[in-house]
């Protein structure tokens, strides 16, 4: 298997520099782009992988010399590998998301996305993507502008909602689906093109076309096959509930999406597992302390714990609870912890929660107690004292 890996390997980089072809740098990201500031070019990146059967698929099109005339031309062109962590990084760094292979990114010599593509494998197509990135009026780069103006066209809609996700843009792409949703009658909500839809751009549990899949199952299940059908419904209850929107949701809304995984499939304690941390910040946000103490009481009582789960959740309530209701508890917590005879450095994290959630509770002595075998624990075992310092200073 390694062998025919490194032969596919070989293969993509010996065609990739076929002379005529696309002349594909092998400097480090950060070197093209010196490069072409230095020189006034566009960068053009594939994103690949040597195993992706799609991306081999590119190869003869990328080497064909009509393409390498447009692009040697007016770019610097690189090819990065997805499971690199060179790779990961400059992705990360540009808050960039790869829905899938290849991706054709286009930046300008600063490193601002200027356009993006997920082109067919045509030479003619791949002329084109690059084409539309010289030109500012075709550039990705202007699709919100052109939203803003009012542009409203069912592909520029879909085009605009993919740019939201390869550059979390969660907002745009919300904008656009919805938008789409609206332009589309219910019947076709299940036909093969909103099907990819759902499955490639829809974050939003709201959406009409999810609303609609949520309320026809069997429907999906018979046209796409059952575990293809739970897996998308799955990934867009949990992209809605941890998105950045999700994490403002009240709690009526966190619990309307644990029915919905329920309802398409999802085991209740599964379900009830995924909504646990929105649901005890949802109560912490409408300042309902008591309610989150016995949401994650309920769940400490009905599952079986490890140290450092008890350790999170203690101090989870420690750090952000709005009042001291839930003091008592979080105390409970911790001697459930302590009871399991964790090792020394666990000890110091318990006992520091412990006085915590004493002092929290105006219990001052007992807080003094516990800060005091924190500190021991942690010299004992040479950990960082610092915090327990300042914690001792705040109980004097």
């Amino acid at each position: 298997m390694k062998k025919i890996l490194l032969l596919l390997l070989v293969a993509h980089i010996s065609l990739a520099q076929k002379p005529g072809g696309i002349e594909f740098k092998t400097t480090p990201i950060n070197s093209v782009f010196q490069e072409a500031r230095r020189v006034g070019k566009l960068v053009f990146v594939e994103i690949y992988s040597p195993t992706c059967h799609t991306c081999q698929s590119f190869i003869p099109t990328l080497a064909d010399s009509r393409v390498g005339k447009v692009y040697n031309a007016k770019f610097l062109s690189t090819k990065l590998d997805i499971g690199s962590p060179a790779t990961q990084t400059f992705l990360n760094s540009r808050r960039l998301f790869v829905p899938s292979l290849p991706l054709f990114l286009y930046f300008d010599p600063q490193q601002n996305l200027i356009h993006f593509a997920m082109s067919n494998n045509s030479t003619d197509e791949v002329i084109r993507h690059g084409t539309n990135a010289l030109n500012p009026q075709a550039r990705s780069q202007g699709m919100k502008a052109r939203y803003q103006q009012g542009e409203r066209s069912a592909n520029f809609l879909i085009d605009y909602a993919m740019f939201g996700r390869v550059t979390k843009d969660t907002v745009a792409n919300m904008a656009a689906m919805n938008e789409y949703a609206r332009q589309q009658s219910a019947a076709t909500f299940a036909n093969q093109t909103n099907w990819l839809a759902l499955q490639k751009l829809v974050l939003d549990y709201e959406n009409p076309m999810f609303q609609y899949m949520l309320n026809h199952m069997d429907t999906y299940r018979k046209a796409y096959g059952a575990e293809q059908t739970l897996q998308v419904a799955e990934n867009i209850l949990m992209s809605s509930l941890f998105s950045g929107r999700g994490a403002q949701y009240p709690i009526a809304k966190i619990i309307q999406i644990q029915q919905d995984l329920i309802k398409i499939g999802v085991d209740t304690k599964v379900a009830h597992n995924r909504t646990l941390l929105p649901e005890v910040n949802a109560y912490f946000r409408a300042r309902q302390t008591a309610k989150a103490a016995e949401r994650m009481d309920n769940q400490v009582n009905s599952n079986q714990l490890s140290v450092p789960e008890y350790v999170y959740i203690s101090r989870l309530f420690n750090r952000s609870s709005p009042d001291a209701v839930d003091a008592p508890t979080v105390v409970k917590w911790v001697n459930k912890g302590l009871a399991l005879k964790p090792a020394p450095k666990e000890q110091a994290d318990l006992y520091y929660e412990l006085a915590e959630a004493y002092r929290r509770g105006g219990k001052n002595a007992d807080a003094q107690k516990a800060a005091q075998k924190s500190m021991e624990l942690a010299q004992a075992t040479q950990l960082d004292t610092r915090r327990n310092v300042e914690q001792m200073g705040k109980l004097k």
